[in-house]
């Protein structure tokens, strides 16, 4: 059985408040917790929903933020396309609306590649980075396996269940149990997707790149990454490793792209580890 995390706004007297307005979009953020506050920040297309297997691990010391990028979920859809920095400023957005001034980042996949625009642009506002099977670049980094897509994929007829399954392949390690793959399934079906904000959302990664300024971040940073993953391959992960100063690299044994459905208790550990020293400054 599933349990998707309650849902609890930001109260202003007793009216909540679950929407910010940034650059044109209304995004509906959510917390749960509380504690040192954590920015969860999900990948294209997905929404903060899929967060349900990480919250467990977190809420109990932490407060964990989550919201729904622009395109996607109770976001607004606006004309796009959107960047990977206009999406890091809708974060920092949420964390004003809040009232954090810093937070720890956790970011997977597109998720990861904003949270490394935040850290860039806003230093004083990242606490940490937790970069999850994420990369430096959409263009000019190692590109996805595409030899795990079945051919043909009827993609602008099929459905979303028919695009959900193709894509098993390149989103999961081979050997991970259906179940889990069905529960996720669950979720997604339940959310709110839209071509227009997932084309909007693909263009901001395409046009991203972080490579030049990465040695220049100065923050704790956590590297995760599958090392199945086919669609973001793992040597991404090593060079974003690689190029930030004391970033700790974490390669998850059979783990693919959704790595934390495929080993949950093997991400959550590391997670857990990562930021236990902050925990302990608050005891």
């Amino acid at each position: 059985m599933v349990t998707v995390p309650r849902k609890i706004s930001r109260m202003r007297g007793h009216e909540p408040v679950p929407f910010v307005v940034n650059e044109g979009a209304r995004l509906f953020w959510t917390e749960q917790g509380s504690g040192p506050p954590v920015l969860l920040i999900m990948g294209l297309s997905f929404t903060h929903e899929m967060w349900y297997r990480v919250i467990p691990a977190i809420v109990p010391h932490f407060r964990a933020i989550m919201f729904d990028n622009r395109g996607m979920g109770r976001s607004d859809v606006p004309r796009g396309p959107y960047s990977i920095a206009q999406m890091a400023r809708d974060a920092a957005a949420v964390l004003d609306a809040a009232g954090v001034t810093k937070a720890h980042i956790l970011g997977a996949s597109m998720g990861g590649m904003i949270a490394q625009e935040l850290a860039f642009r806003n230093p004083d506002r990242v606490e940490s980075l937790m970069l999850a099977c994420t990369s430096y670049s959409g263009l000019f980094a190692r590109w996805p396996d595409l030899r795990r897509l079945p051919r043909p994929v009827p993609w602008t007829r099929a459905s979303r269940t028919e695009r959900e399954n193709a894509l098993i392949p390149l989103l999961y390690a081979d050997g991970t149990p259906r179940a889990r793959i069905e529960e996720d399934f669950q979720i997604r079906m339940q959310c709110r997707w839209t071509s227009k904000g997932f084309l909007n959302q693909f263009a901001g990664i395409l046009l991203w790149n972080s490579y030049r300024w990465l040695p220049r971040l100065e923050v704790p940073t956590l590297v995760l990454h599958g090392e199945q993953d086919c669609l973001i391959p793992v040597a991404n992960g090593k060079v974003i490793a690689a190029r930030i100063p004391r970033a700790e690299l974490c390669a998850i044994p059979d783990a693919g792209h959704i790595l934390m459905t495929d080993q949950p208790e093997a991400c959550t550990a590391a997670v857990a580890r990562f930021l236990e020293p902050w925990l302990s400054r608050v005891d």
